[in-house]
């Protein structure tokens, strides 16, 4: 990870650029009033959204095996399908 101000990263966007996509390296971009931003991959970056996902399905089955357990499930009868459907 790397940071580096707004001035900089301006006069050298294509090599920060590159360092993010080409080393995987995190730019962390500063700037006035704590406005900071950050610059990385679109492969780091789906890496990271498809994980904040996974996270948010774990904690809706932790959720449904608490109501299990805390007696507030309810049981249905399977439905049938033809075969030939």
């Amino acid at each position: 990870m790397v940071a580096v101000n707004y001035s900089t990263m301006r006069n050298h966007l294509k090599d920060y650029c590159d360092r993010a996509t080409d080393d995987d390296e995190t730019v962390i971009v500063t700037r006035k009033n704590e406005k900071n931003v950050v610059l990385l991959s679109l492969e780091k970056y789906n890496q990271i959204m498809k994980m904040a996902k996974n996270a948010e399905y774990l904690a809706m089955l932790d959720r449904g095996i608490a109501q299990l357990a805390a007696g507030r499930g309810q049981q249905h009868e399977l439905i049938e399908v033809d075969s030939d459907e």
